[in-house]
């Protein structure tokens, strides 16, 4: 069987359409799909159901693709080994997580972390679906939640507090709540249709205090676009405090009411458990985390 056959059947898969792994692999979608249609004749056999939404593996399609993660998967342990042999932690890193704590919390401190680490090279996915840490999609995952995997070893990294926060412009044309009453009288932003998990609350500026649900005047289903409504001065929404540091804009209001809470969590599966680029990389977010209390 073709490797590289092999590899693009298991890019398209995760894909989910010969559209998007074009993108992945920087090939055009006629080529991806002459190289699935010489692996299914050589294979004899069909491996995928094509229909509007996309592609779909058939039985036959989903045994090589199981087949296909365990090698890929095992190639990449493989690797890690190698390039531990080192002194030197190096090698390549992925590392995941949720579009807020990414864009505007880990991304600002990772050229620190690469000046004193400059053999390791670091890929970040900031993404508010969970990838699949162990078919490896990513080797490093920081979640807001504490994984069910078993097979994932994984440290509560801190607590994300939300508060509610206006700015200072808007609280100086419409004034600053003093009682949890007064938002009944200002513009509320929360999230909207399609917000991921764990913003199980996500309504919660709406309840807060009261029995009949206040009304928002507008929705979003992107924290940071949520941020920057708040920033803008459309009105009042909790936000997380970690992405309020250094904007001294924002004002925090009725701050002895804290707004919903969630763990986030620093995850990686056990096969990387000790691969120094992975432990150099833990031991830095971890101190980091340590100066900053959100």
């Amino acid at each position: 069987m073709d490797w590289d056959k092999l590899k693009i059947f298991h890019a398209v898969t995760q894909a989910g359409s010969f559209t998007k792994a074009a993108e992945v692999l920087n090939l055009s979608q006629s080529a991806i799909s002459r190289q699935i249609q010489s692996l299914e004749y050589e294979l004899k056999t069909t491996l995928y159901e094509r229909h509007a939404r996309g592609l779909s593996l058939t039985d036959n399609g989903e045994i090589l693709y199981k087949t296909a993660n365990e090698v890929i998967s095992k190639i990449k342990e493989v690797e890690s080994d190698l390039m531990d042999k080192k002194d030197k932690p190096s090698g390549k890193i992925v590392v995941t997580t949720v579009v807020g704590f990414g864009g505007i919390w880990l991304t600002p401190r990772i050229q620190e972390f690469m000046e004193k680490n400059p053999d390791i090279e670091v890929e970040l996915i900031v993404t508010d679906q969970e990838l699949d840490l162990s078919t490896r999609e990513a080797d490093i995952a920081i979640w807001m939640r504490q994984p069910k995997q078993l097979n994932y070893i994984q440290k509560k990294l801190i607590d994300i507090n939300y508060h509610i926060y206006g700015s200072s412009k808007y609280l100086e044309k419409s004034g600053v709540p003093r009682t949890v009453k007064d938002l009944d009288k200002h513009n509320l932003i929360t999230y909207g249709r399609g917000t991921p998990s764990p913003l199980s609350q996500k309504e919660w500026i709406l309840k807060l205090g009261t029995k009949n649900k206040r009304k928002s005047v507008m929705k979003v289903n992107n924290i940071y676009a949520l941020l920057l409504a708040v920033d803008s001065g459309v009105g009042l929404a909790a936000l997380p405090d970690y992405m309020t540091i250094g904007k001294p804009g924002l004002v925090k209001v009725l701050g002895e009411i804290n707004g919903p809470k969630y763990e986030a969590h620093f995850v990686f599966p056990q096969s990387l458990k000790n691969v120094a680029r992975v432990q150099a990389f833990r031991d830095f977010i971890f101190n980091k985390v340590s100066e900053w209390q959100f």
